[in-house]
């Protein structure tokens, strides 16, 4: 009985280790967010959410205590982390446990039993950050054979899909030009004095300002000023890009169709590079805080861990041949780092 039992453990462990060769968990032991679990979901092909997540995964859990678990799109044939396939998401489960969201995605077409773990998270309530393209998160095709096709970005029966009736927005158009005109964001007037502003000052952004008009009932908190060129001390730009100024972040507290209320926050900044800027990370850092109804710390340490050292942005992009597990890092390592 015993030798059964032992082989049984081996059995057990050896499908955990597997399993979570697809997915990384920072481990939180102390701090407001202890005992609470935030679940990061990237895939985007551009703008590198399989990088940015990966920080701000680190952060939520060495400077806050949160777990942080961290799901990638995986290419099959090499197990590495690979955003140009749309329709993976391995550790999905993992949603299921998850007290808060945070979203990366652009244009995936999950399989349903994919799409169910984040179906049934967001009809419990559960709060949700989106970055940038998740606004256009989901892009169901007409061969798709799935259930969720009403949560794609251009769907009409349930119009702009997701993106429009949870986040606030969907994909509209280009504003600022990607590589060459970036984004200054700035507090709304009257905005000042929200939670999720606490310790938040402008925000410098290289990715381009997007074109948004959020529902009406958002609560806008940043509108982006187009700059005329990639450093944060350029020009405004002239060509009437910034008359009227866009929403660039927003937060919205949405009665979802189980008549349950998501809190949200979104914002069409959040590239890779974007979370070079310490009032980027920390919006991002409030917006889980405010999800959760904690209190929002007046300036929540956001310090980076170890290096960040961000791809630019670009299609084809990504880094080759990385695997989870060579992101993988305990407290004790993030420490060391400093």
């Amino acid at each position: 009985m015993r030798c059964l039992i032992g082989i049984l453990g081996i059995v057990v462990l050896w499908a955990r280790s597997v399993a979570a060769d697809d997915y990384v968990v920072y481990e939180g032991d102390d701090g407001p967010g202890a005992g609470k679990h935030v679940v990061l979901l990237t895939g985007d092909e551009e703008y590198r959410s399989e990088e940015a997540l990966v920080q701000l995964g680190k952060i939520l859990a060495f400077r806050h205590g949160f777990k942080a678990t961290v799901l990638f799109a995986i290419d099959p044939e090499d197990g590495t982390i690979n955003p140009d396939v749309n329709n993976s998401l391995p550790g999905a489960e993992q949603i299921d446990s998850a007290d808060a969201i945070v979203m990366g995605l652009r244009f995936r077409r999950y399989p349903d039993d994919i799409m169910k773990h984040f179906a049934d998270a967001y009809l419990a309530g559960k709060p949700i950050v989106g970055i940038r393209t998740s606004t256009h998160a989901f892009n169901f095709r007409k061969e798709d054979e799935t259930g969720y096709r009403t949560y794609s970005f251009r769907n009409k029966d349930w119009p702009g899909g997701f993106g429009r009736q949870v986040l606030g927005e969907t994909w509209v158009t280009h504003l600022g030009k990607n590589h060459r005109e970036a984004t200054l964001a700035i507090v709304v007037p009257g905005a000042e004095n929200h939670p999720l502003l606490k310790g938040v000052g402008p925000i410098f952004a290289t990715s381009g300002a997007y074109t948004a008009a959020p529902l009406e009932d958002s609560t806008l908190l940043m509108n982006g000023q187009v700059l005329s060129g990639m450093t944060e001390d350029s020009p405004l730009e002239t060509g009437g890009k910034n008359d009227p100024l866009q929403p660039v972040a927003w937060a919205r507290e949405h009665k979802n169709q189980a008549g349950v209320v998501n809190r949200v926050l979104c914002t069409t900044m959040g590239a890779a590079p974007d979370l070079l800027d310490e009032d980027m990370r920390r919006l991002l850092v409030n917006g889980v805080y405010w999800g959760l109804e904690m209190d929002v710390p007046a300036k929540a340490d956001v310090r980076v861990i170890g290096d960040y050292d961000p791809s630019d942005y670009s299609f084809k992009g990504f880094r080759r041949g990385v695997k989870p597990a060579d992101l993988a890092m305990t407290k004790a390592e993030a420490l060391a780092a400093e």
